[in-house]
């Protein structure tokens, strides 16, 4: 097993990073720009046997470490779930809590789990390169659980370095932020973004519409090729005119809400005069809803997103927003 080249984007900003010097750095920024891929990157060069300026070898026994997710000198501290989805070991405990159904994979990163890292941090390393803490998404640390962490962050053992990454910096406490270096991470451009698309086995034919169906974000787009996203984008907004719940069927209830909300989003843009974000302006209707009737339909959506991981029947849930979408499509006329 070994790491994917670093996506082209996020390779010169890694450069920039290694050239400076700081034991904490947070970075921000957006969703879906590649901030874990950038603090792994990160922390793989530090801990390096043979490091060059623009990065890790890829080659010694401590990269090999990285990549098999077993390095004695790297903690990644993520949600359960998160860690689980992305082929990261829980502890034993923990594993054994799961396997046995006493409790669900966390969605925050535990406290129990931050103060053995904090331990980890005190130990002498153990490759003789130092030893470093990734901490993503930083913000689903709890108050608890962030506290702990200041403290080490005031005063950081001689040899240990910290990486936080987060698409929701504003929700950290300021006394964590004002501890780290801050590094926002720079959009990137699409001619960057589609060949790379490609490589990861997007079809060429639709990279571009799934990249515009995320925002511009290059994991987004990733997502939803996974997701099925291209299926008939394009003609997601005449399909919801006519109130056809098969456009959004089978898909999780949150990625509904969250294809309506883009869609809403580009109605709202049209009726004030912008740009759409998400959808190429022929898609749009010709005339978009009347403004009060989008803004209603916003706060609606706002409410569902709220109750969408645990909803008490999904395809009802999802028939009834494919209505309320068609009645807004069809308020213009």
């Amino acid at each position: 097993m070994s790491s994917a080249p670093l996506a082209p984007w996020l390779a010169p900003q890694l450069q920039a990073l290694l050239a400076q010097r700081g034991h904490a750095w947070l970075l921000q920024g957006p969703s879906g720009l590649g901030q874990f891929e950038l603090g792994l990157a990160l922390v793989r060069a530090w801990l390096c046997d043979a490091p060059t300026p623009q990065g890790a070898c890829g080659r010694c026994a401590s990269c090999h470490g990285v990549d098999v997710h077993t390095h004695p000198d790297l903690v990644v501290l993520m949600p359960e779930a998160e860690m689980l989805a992305r082929g990261w070991p829980l502890t034993e405990k923990a594993q054994a809590e799961i396997d046995e159904k006493k409790r669900k994979p966390s969605r925050d990163i535990r406290v129990d789990a931050m103060r053995e890292a904090i331990e980890f941090a005190q130990r002498t390393s153990g490759r003789g390169r130092g030893k470093a803490v990734l901490v993503y998404p930083a913000e689903r640390m709890n108050a608890v659980t962030a506290n702990a962490l200041l403290k080490t962050l005031e005063e950081p053992a001689g040899d240990v370095r910290f990486v936080l990454a987060t698409d929701a910096a504003h929700l950290l406490l300021p006394t964590i932020r004002s501890r780290c270096l801050g590094h926002v991470l720079a959009w990137p451009d699409p001619a960057d973004v589609l060949p790379w698309l490609v490589r990861q086995g997007v079809g060429e034919t639709v990279a571009g519409t799934l990249l515009r169906a995320a925002g511009g974000r290059p994991d987004g787009a990733l997502a939803l090729a996974t997701q099925d996203g291209a299926r008939n984008w394009s003609e997601l907004p005449r399909a919801l005119a006519r109130g056809e719940v098969a456009a959004l069927a089978g898909l999780p209830l949150a990625e509904v809400v969250t294809r309506l909300q883009k869609l809403c989003h580009d109605l709202l843009a049209q009726r004030v005069g912008a740009a759409p974000r998400y959808f190429d302006a022929a898609d749009l209707p010709a005339i978009a809803p009347p403004l009060r009737v989008l803004t209603r339909w916003w706060t609606q959506l706002a409410q569902s997103a709220r109750t969408a991981e645990h909803p008490l029947n999904a395809q009802l849930a999802t028939e009834f927003l494919v209505n309320a979408a068609r009645q807004v499509l069809n308020s213009a006329s």
